[in-house]
């Protein structure tokens, strides 16, 4: 092939690949004359793109993400579902990690293998904490709400008669045990912070443990986010408190974005473009609910082998707002409520947050700029 031709074929491919204009069945045939001409051979269509395809490569070769298989996490189910944090990153390949609670995922961003995470508030403090705000920042919102008390409605069928009762939550000191032994103190009734024992017995349970401990009848309820509160329905129990109604504006963080001190150091550029994925991916989900949620069940189903049923995913999505915005003053109430509790000392936050690549990222998508609550570094 004459070199003209051979660069008028590249130009036209890359066009088309950035427009996403290129029919399926006309891709073999242009990948046959780029190879022909020895450009070499192209990813499959399920295989990532090689470094390059898509845009330049960013200052590091690959950026480590790790994030929760649960719908509260939809920022990342949904962004690395589409590939709307990929086509930001260009070149710069994602490696994903899941887990199952935050202290794991805390130490896996302490010992160097994870660069950026997707986590609750409540793991997050305790991270920043512990290593004397050495270790971590927050960088951005991702989602509010979607926690909800469930109950046995047999056996509760008001919020008084939780007194003298076995109720869940995933984990001691996590964001959901935290709310609730702060709901039970309002109500006047005490609880002791490490056993769980009190007027109210607090179960710490696993997520995937807790629904088949309702029906065994182990737990009377549970203080949970989706999609366990969902499941939790599905399999007979009612929802007696969504936490969203004992919040102003109905908000509060329920998982934010954090990074390496170390790769936001090193690396801002792919900081910046992983947020400007999140940003948009937030943005999408919002203009295209059913199809979000479709996506987030099928990342899950990759995840797992299983997607969740309509029964539970259904009810479960709309209670879960994704958000730009880290609602910092939420977990600034969240940290104070753990220390009442005496799961924490009195912590100092300030430098826990670092909003500016993200409110760089808002000013060019034409967005309002959001707060760290002054809890930003100095």
């Amino acid at each position: 092939m004459p070199a003209t031709a051979a660069i008028r074929t590249t130009r036209s491919v890359r066009t088309a690949r950035r427009r996403g204009l290129v029919a399926a069945a006309a891709l073999p045939l242009l990948i046959g004359a780029l190879a022909s001409c020895g450009y070499g051979s192209q990813a499959g269509k399920d295989e990532p793109q090689p470094a390059g395809a898509v845009g330049e490569k960013l200052s590091a070769p690959e950026v480590r993400i790790g994030y929760f298989p649960n719908l509260t996490h939809a920022t990342a189910l949904v962004g690395l579902q589409e590939g709307l944090i990929q086509k930001e990153l260009g070149g710069t390949t994602i490696k994903t990690q899941a887990f199952n609670a935050g202290p794991s995922e805390i130490e896996a961003l302490n010992g160097g293998s994870l660069d950026i995470g997707f986590i609750g508030p409540s793991p997050a403090i305790n991270g920043y904490v512990k290593s004397k705000g050495s270790n971590l920042r927050i960088i951005s919102g991702s989602a509010s709400g979607g926690v909800k008390l469930v109950v046995n409605p047999a056996k509760i069928k008001t919020l008084d008669d939780l007194k003298g009762k076995r109720i869940a939550t995933p984990q001691k000191g996590n964001t959901q045990d935290v709310a609730f032994l702060n709901w039970i103190s309002e109500k006047g009734w005490s609880v002791d912070p490490e056993s769980g024992k009190g007027d109210v017995s607090v179960v710490r349970t696993d997520n995937k443990v807790t629904p088949d401990a309702f029906k065994q009848g182990s737990i009377d309820g549970a203080w949970v986010p989706e999609p366990t509160a969902s499941k939790l329905v599905s399999d007979g129990g009612a929802v007696l408190l969504d936490e969203t109604t004992l919040w102003p504006d109905k908000k509060f963080v329920i998982t934010n974005i954090i990074v390496s001190q170390k790769f936001l150091k090193e690396h801002p550029d792919v900081v910046e473009a992983v947020l400007a994925g999140t940003v948009k991916t937030n943005a999408w989900i919002n203009a295209n609910p059913d199809q979000a949620k479709a996506s987030a069940n099928a990342k899950l189903a990759a995840d797992s082998g299983k997607p969740l049923d309509a029964a539970i995913i259904d009810p479960a999505w709309p209670g879960i707002a994704t958000t730009d915005d880290p609602l910092a003053a939420t977990l600034k109430t969240q940290s104070e409520w753990a220390v009442k509790a005496k799961l924490i000392e009195q912590p100092d936050l300030t430098g826990i947050y670092d909003l500016t690549l993200l409110n760089k990222v808002l000013k060019a998508a034409g967005k309002p700029e959001v707060s760290d609550a002054g809890l930003g570094a100095k």
